[in-house]
């Protein structure tokens, strides 16, 4: 995958705040604890599912928060649209951007990028095939993964409903994101390899850090100090 060029446009606005982009969803459920101990309070509704607003003030000096999809939030980063933000490693993994540094592993939003299929295929289908049908929204992942077992992955791209694939004959096997593997359990597939274990990232756009490293070197080290009270309070 060729990688898009980006970071063209991080240079400090003349007062202008800093952006950290945040996922909707779990992630920012279980985010939520960590800004408390860094000190960093968004508006209330940021963490409210009803709210309708994207953007949202802090009680950090210069610092708004906008709130995007789970996926989104390495390109708003990669592109200078966010300074720093905080994304699972499936995404980074998957896009790959040259202009995102992700100096803090966060600990929170644990799960894993699985292989999956149905319970009634009794044998692996990519020991046997040298090219497979693959449902997934990780395309990249997933033919890097069959790759390295002499596999070519045609991929069916979905970004949701995965498990009717394999019962519907979109696909032999998929690949997604798994958590307690309920969802798989209930639609008849099983998990048969663990590509990746998953936890969330604090990523920072690599020009901003270079053109504005004290505002984001603190906020860094404000979700260092974060992680390291969680630590000693274990």
């Amino acid at each position: 995958m060729t990688a898009p060029q980006t970071g063209t446009d991080t240079s400090d606005r003349s007062g202008s705040p800093l952006i950290l982009a945040l996922p909707k969803g779990r992630i920012l459920k279980a985010l939520a604890p960590v800004l408390t101990r860094t000190g960093i309070e968004p508006d209330a509704d940021c963490l409210q599912e009803s709210s309708r607003r994207l953007r949202f003030g802090t009680s950090y000096p210069n610092l708004d928060v906008v709130r995007v999809r789970s996926f989104d939030v390495a390109t708003f980063v990669a592109y200078g649209g966010a300074h720093i933000g905080v994304c699972g490693a499936d995404v980074l993994m998957e896009f790959d951007y040259p202009d995102i540094y992700a100096p803090l592993d966060l600990g929170i939003g644990g799960c894993r990028i699985s292989v999956a299929r149905p319970k009634t295929v009794t044998e692996d289908p990519a020991a046997s095939q040298s090219r497979l049908r693959v449902a997934t929204k990780y395309p990249t992942i997933a033919r890097r993964h069959f790759a390295s077992r002499a596999v070519n992955a045609e991929i069916v791209h979905l970004n949701g409903a995965m498990e009717l694939a394999p019962t519907l004959d979109l696909a032999s096997v998929i690949v997604d994101l798994v958590d307690t593997g309920s969802t798989l359990r209930a639609n008849g597939l099983m998990e048969t390899e663990t590509i990746a274990h998953v936890t969330s990232r604090l990523i920072v756009n690599r020009v901003a850090l270079k053109t504005r490293p004290e505002e984001i070197g603190a906020l860094i080290e404000r979700f260092r100090a974060a992680l390291n009270t969680e630590g000693a309070s274990k």
